[in-house]
């Protein structure tokens, strides 16, 4: 790879040349961690011929074993698309307020989740719900955000499904237990050289809008948001963050790849259902998690069966043990 950056006309296709820089990057970041584990090999075995070295020993120990852990880890992240970037989808279900103010915590919970995993996470498109409850809380309708980063199509694929809600409704006087639902979707940014999918430019219906905040505080002065309809599926997508329309159509055409790949993959999974006989649903109906504020206090994943008591920090984005379960039991 390094050699073919050294080619006169390597820079011609700047996203393409790009790519491959981020590769090089990330195999010679997997390579360095590889060796220093071989190097931490090879110290270990000379030190262990001194018996006086015995807790540096079992220290230097733990630290290797966190690191193959690490490493060993990877192979879960080995799908198609895994290295690249994801766009996340979050749409509040039947419950009115408290469906979208628990599609609002969830936003907050994966945005906080991204944070520390390092990635950054942008909110393209925002349909905000109605103000109510404690402190004027805005709940959301639905909201896609783009999240870059290495391997984050990995990390959070398997959160597709339909998260559960049960607590006191805060927006509720007399005090009465709720359930609500919100549905996230995990979609892969399928990058240039990935795309197998055309898009004819007749396919396409974009119209332009002006952005607003919630509840119409700030609205733009032009009509920079962009909402694209690809006419053969239907499928609609929008893009309102940057103040330029050209980068929330590039924005709003990332999404429209992600989905039509989502689409090409369930008619995939259909057919294969019609030779194989079994397939589990990734639709509205299929439950994957239930975080449980009262009348006590518990987050469970159905699928793995991993569960805490933890409702806090789970909420704040500590999913690591959820994900690593989830991985490790598709994998």
């Amino acid at each position: 790879m390094e050699k073919e950056t050294l080619k006169p006309n390597f820079w011609d296709d700047a996203e393409s040349a790009g790519q491959v820089q981020q590769e090089i990057s990330e195999t010679k970041e997997e390579v360095e961690g590889i060796r220093i584990i071989e190097n931490d090999l090879q110290e270990l075995k000379i030190l262990e011929k001194d018996e006086s070295l015995k807790l540096e020993i079992n220290e230097k120990l733990e630290t290797l074993k966190a690191l193959v852990e690490k490493q060993e880890f990877k192979t879960f992240l080995s799908g198609r698309y895994d290295k690249n970037n994801a766009i996340l989808e979050i749409y509040s279900g039947a419950g009115g307020l408290d469906s979208q103010d628990w599609a609002t915590m969830l936003l907050r919970m994966y945005e906080k989740y991204c944070a520390s995993k390092g990635f950054k996470a942008i909110v393209l498109h925002q349909a905000y719900g109605q103000a109510g409850g404690p402190e004027g809380r805005i709940g959301t309708k639905s909201v896609t955000m783009e999240i870059t980063g290495s391997h984050a199509y990995g990390f959070l694929r398997k959160e597709s499904g339909v998260h559960r809600l049960v607590r006191i409704s805060p927006f509720n006087a007399q005090k009465l237990r709720q359930t609500s639902f919100a549905l996230v979707n995990i979609l892969p940014e399928i990058k240039g050289k990935d795309v197998e999918i055309e898009i004819k430019p007749e396919d396409l219906k974009i119209d332009t809008f002006r952005a607003s905040g919630p509840g119409g505080q700030y609205v733009n002065k032009t009509e920079s948001a962009i909402r694209i309809t690809h006419i053969p599926t239907g499928i609609v997508v929008a893009s309102q963050t940057e103040r330029l329309q050209g980068k929330n159509k590039d924005s709003a055409m990332k999404i429209l790849y992600a989905k039509l790949y989502q689409l090409q993959e369930e008619m995939h999974k259909k057919k294969m259902k019609e030779i194989k006989g079994d397939l589990v649903s990734a639709s509205w109906g299929n439950q994957i998690r239930s975080y449980v504020l009262h009348p006590y206090k518990m987050v469970k994943d159905l699928r793995t069966q991993y569960e805490t008591s933890d409702t806090e920090g789970v909420l704040n984005g500590d999913l690591e043990k959820f994900i690593e379960a989830e991985l490790k039991m598709a994998g």
